[in-house]
């Protein structure tokens, strides 16, 4: 993907109609095969600026978690997080539960925005007005603001459960279907955050073969996580 600088061309034109509080709605974890998965809220003031901030899975982790300190400690900047643990991921599937993560990162706002803008497709039902935004988190500084936000919160979430269950090295890979949590996976079993209805996490080794045989290019690996696919909603 090209690299488009970030933006408030959609949030100036739903001002120029009279809304105010706008939100920006991205999530982090649908992809992983293990872990919650995190969904977050930003409302941005009108006159925010930040030459480097863009869609999460473009910064490097060191910048990444640079900007996230400067979003949260940031007294204009209403955000919020909203999580869905993997027992509810299996329970009713990873894309009504990456909808409920977003529905309750809105709800706990204490003011709820007027719009709110949301990185892919629509999500239905929501409670408030909505523009879904292909690759929003690339155009709007509100979505690039929120994928920041639930990115880093999702890492040190993962991070965290590396210490309750060190021989699966969650801090090296998030959760995401890498070649080593994937040899992990087929070494020790699932552990009680893996996604069982995830077909990778019961064939561990059929999902590294697949794997190996469309091995990105040592560039392509290093800008993004290697994932295997998941199960269609």
């Amino acid at each position: 993907m090209s690299y488009r600088r970030c933006g408030f061309r959609y949030e100036k034109k739903l001002r120029i109609t009279g809304v105010s509080r706008i939100a920006g709605i991205d999530e982090a974890g649908r992809g992983a095969l293990a872990g919650p998965v995190v969904a977050a809220a930003a409302i941005l003031p009108e006159k925010f600026r930040h030459r480097r901030l863009n869609d999460s899975k473009q910064l490097a982790p060191e910048l990444r978690e640079e900007i996230y300190c400067a979003l949260i400690s940031n007294p204009e900047i209403r955000w919020t997080v909203g999580i869905v643990d993997s027992i509810e991921i299996d329970r009713i599937n990873i894309l009504r539960a990456s909808h409920r993560a977003m529905r309750l990162a809105i709800e706990t706002l204490l003011e709820p925005p007027d719009h709110v803008l949301i990185d892919g497709l629509p999500v239905i039902p929501f409670p408030l007005p909505q523009t879904a935004i292909i690759d929003g988190d690339c155009i709007s500084l509100s979505i690039a603001a929120a994928s920041v936000i639930a990115k880093v919160t999702r890492d040190r979430i993962m991070r965290d459960f590396c210490g309750q269950f060190p021989q699966y090295c969650f801090s090296q890979h998030k959760g995401y279907g890498t070649e080593l949590h994937l040899l992990k996976l087929h070494e020790f079993g699932p552990c009680p955050i893996h996604r069982r209805s995830f077909e990778p996490v019961a064939q561990p080794l059929l999902a590294l073969d697949e794997i190996v045989q469309i091995r990105p290019s040592p560039a392509r690996r290093a800008r993004r996580e290697i994932s295997v696919p998941i199960p269609q909603a």
